[in-house]
């Protein structure tokens, strides 16, 4: 077995390998590991490595990422991710996968890293384990990591011929934003949701979005709320529509969504989910999933269901360094 630096040039080896593995639960697609694994400037190509046995096959790889853009929004240039760490059925338990978490772990904290995310990245897969790969989370824990939370996907499914109009609610107008709007919504992101919600924000822009993934809540000519709509049309490959082979028809994606601290308590979180949902359901999808969330009962309450769990894993890399 020999161990390669992070190449492009493995790409369909490598999603080869996730989709015999794993594929089945969380179907990869080239152009979402393009995507999320290549092309994130934050991929840590010094802790990242792919394995070769002795045919010139990928037998295991392993991605991890550090805090490395120049967009200053908050996010801890102290926490590292291990996007994903995966190794070939036939090659397991002979040391392959700690062999490439060592190497991670080393390169991560010689780079000044202090703690480790398994998934949470920038551009991730996962907000932790599946809960389903128990296997996973057990070698894991032995391996110093520490179960802190539980995170869920939800969704919902629609009748074809059942559409839905946009809500409507005294004191304030929704509606989509206006490609002439992203100055003041970058600002409202920036004062209100600083950190990733921001900067995911910015990269939508940046990537090419004119507005249309973002259904925006106004007071007073103010923006004053959020929630974020994908489907098949948007600029990126959006978190909840990634594992949009698993569902018949088009999957949409609902989140993240906030509003602004001083305007809640009014029913204002309801109302913009049930706007996006509606939005959504006017481009013909029929499946909607909201992902990365803890917020079961709020999402309950429209129809949701949990469809996938995770179990959220930190490791500290630095005695006594804070999570």
């Amino acid at each position: 077995m020999k161990f390669i630096e992070w190449n492009f040039d493995r790409i369909e080896d490598l999603v080869n390998l996730w989709n015999k593995e794993i594929g089945k639960d969380f179907p990869l697609r080239k152009e979402l590991f393009k995507q999320n694994s290549f092309n994130d400037v934050n991929v840590f190509h010094d802790g990242s490595l792919i394995a070769i046995d002795h045919e010139n096959n990928v037998s295991g790889f392993i991605v991890t990422k550090k805090w490395q853009d120049n967009i200053e929004v908050g996010i801890s240039k102290e926490t590292g991710w291990i996007q994903v760490l995966l190794v070939d059925q036939k090659y397991r338990n002979q040391g392959i996968g700690k062999r490439l978490l060592q190497h991670a772990e080393s390169k991560l904290m010689e780079s000044g890293i202090e703690r480790i995310w398994l998934g949470k990245d920038t551009w991730h897969y996962f907000p932790g384990i599946p809960i389903q790969y128990k296997e996973t989370a057990t070698w894991f824990e032995k391996q110093g990591y520490n179960i802190c939370g539980e995170e869920f996907d939800l969704d919902c499914h629609y009748e074809m011929e059942k559409s839905l109009s946009i809500p409507t609610k005294n004191d304030v107008i929704v509606s989509l934003l206006d490609e002439d709007e992203k100055e003041e919504f970058l600002d409202f992101m920036h004062r209100c949701f600083p950190g990733r919600w921001e900067y995911e924000a910015i990269q939508y822009f940046q990537l090419g979005g004119n507005g249309r993934e973002f259904v925006v809540l106004k007071k007073n000519e103010r923006i004053i709320g959020f929630c974020r709509i994908n489907d098949s049309n948007s600029p990126v490959i959006a978190q909840n529509v990634y594992w949009d082979p698993l569902y018949d028809g088009e999957l949409g994606g609902i989140g993240p969504l906030g509003i602004d601290a001083k305007e809640r308590k009014y029913g204002y979180g309801i109302f913009i989910v049930e706007s996006a949902i509606a939005y959504l359901r006017k481009r013909n999808i029929n499946s909607i999933l909201i992902d990365w969330t803890g917020l079961i009962a709020f999402y309950n309450k429209l129809g949701y269901e949990v469809c996938k769990s995770y179990y959220s894993y930190q490791k500290n890399l630095v005695k006594g360094c804070n999570t």
